[in-house]
C-alpha cells in the first residue's frame, strides 16, 4: 500500500511507568502524557520523531521475555531498532549509563553495525548504524 508513509509509534508493554520513564529518558526520550485511556497508555517521544506508547499492564512478576528467553519460538515483535549515526558513541554512552549490552557490536557483511540492550522489562532495543 503506497499510502503507508512511516511508523507512527511503537507500543511496548511495561510493568511500571516510573521505571520505564527513567530508563527511556536516559536514551533521550521525553515524557509527553499519561496514563490515559482505558488500557492505560503513556507516551514518550525522542527528538528524532520516534514515539513510544507504554502499555501499562505488564505483570511485574514476569522474569523473562517470552519472545526471546524461552525455548519455544512464539510469534510476535521481538525488538525495535533505532537508527544511529555512530555506534561507537552509542556504545560508550550505554556503558557510561551502566546499561548492560546484551549483544554486539556486531558487524554485518554489508558493513552495518548493531548492538542490543534490554530495558527494565527485558524488552529488546537494537541500535543500528547502516553501512557507509
Amino acid at each position: 500500500m503506497k499510502e503507508i508513509i512511516g511508523i507512527n509509534h511503537i507500543g511496548i508493554r511495561v510493568s511500571n511507568l516510573d521505571a520505564a520513564r527513567k530508563f527511556y529518558q536516559q536514551l533521550g526520550f521525553k515524557f509527553i502524557v499519561g496514563p490515559v485511556g482505558p488500557e492505560p497508555v503513556a507516551i514518550m517521544e525522542h527528538a528524532s520523531g520516534v514515539n513510544i506508547n507504554f502499555i501499562l499492564n505488564a505483570d511485574s512478576g514476569i522474569t523473562n521475555n517470552i519472545l526471546m528467553d524461552v525455548t519455544e519460538r512464539h510469534p510476535g515483535y521481538t525488538h525495535m531498532a533505532l537508527d544511529v549515526t555512530d555506534i561507537h558513541v552509542i556504545e560508550a554512552k550505554i556503558n557510561e549509563l551502566g546499561i548492560n549490552i546484551t549483544e554486539g557490536p556486531v558487524t554485518l557483511p554489508d558493513g552495518a553495525v548493531m548492538l542490543f540492550i534490554r530495558d527494565q522489562d527485558l524488552n529488546v532495543i537494537e541500535f543500528h548504524q547502516s553501512a557507509k
